[in-house]
């Protein structure tokens, strides 16, 4: 399921159960905190009507006049609403579009690195077999895998990089850490053999099944894995 066609699902019925929409929710965590929002206003505007109605008289002629206040006020605010679904709407497209838009693959690596920093403190002594599993998974992935252990690798987890499912990995170079992504090929990426900025040094290169970016920083950490990445990656 597209985006467009998820986010006018969940506009118009977060609850469903339908199995296509419930497996698009799943897909991304950006998606699932957007269900989970309007699963919540749902619930809240349901609540909010939900009003016990008293057995004596008295109660049920003030209710009624609640009701017919209530029927009234939500005629006026009816295009008030509609107007705000609109711009929801739009923005949703907006930010759909954005995703779908060019990627500077070294800026978003350097993004990405300064974002989960807990990760170059990580040591989970990552098995290759381990990180052949979850590169199985990304769209695309066609068999990529490592063939041997490629170095230590202390930390490995999904992540994405606008839209894309991909691999973010923190590998032992020669002397300090380096952050491998790993990004599976698509015509907006763009990638640059070199980039950097005041702290840490970035190297990109490809192969035949997806993008690699290297971040740390000494250049001949990222040459050590890229080295690595080479004798072992296919």
């Amino acid at each position: 399921m597209d985006e467009l066609k998820f986010r006018r699902q969940a506009y118009s019925d977060p609850n469903s159960q339908d199995p296509d929409f419930l497996d698009a929710a799943m897909e991304s965590a950006d998606r699932e905190a957007f269900l989970n929002e309007l699963k919540g206003l749902d619930n809240k505007i349901e609540h909010a009507l939900k009003i016990d109605v008293p057995d004596d008289l008295a109660a049920k002629l003030l209710l009624g006049q609640q009701l017919q206040h209530h029927h009234t006020q939500r005629r006026k605010t009816g295009f008030a609403f509609a107007l705000v679904a609109s711009i929801a709407f739009l923005a949703g497209m907006t930010f759909t579009l954005l995703r779908m838009g060019p990627v500077d693959l070294g800026q978003h690596a350097l993004a990405h690195v300064y974002h989960e920093t807990q990760a170059l403190k990580v040591d989970q002594n990552v098995p290759f077999q381990d990180v052949n599993f979850q590169l199985a998974s990304l769209k695309g992935s066609n068999e990529m895998k490592f063939t041997q252990q490629p170095g230590k690798v202390f930390y490995s987890t999904y992540c994405d990089f606008q839209g894309v499912q991909s691999l973010h990995l923190v590998m032992q170079g020669e002397h300090g850490k380096v952050t491998l992504f790993i990004v599976p090929l698509e015509e907006r990426m763009v990638l640059d053999k070199a980039f950097a900025d005041n702290k840490y040094q970035g190297m990109g290169f490809e192969t035949d099944n997806a993008y690699m970016l290297l971040v740390g920083e000494q250049r001949e950490d990222l040459n050590y894995v890229k080295n690595e990445i080479k004798q072992t990656f296919i």
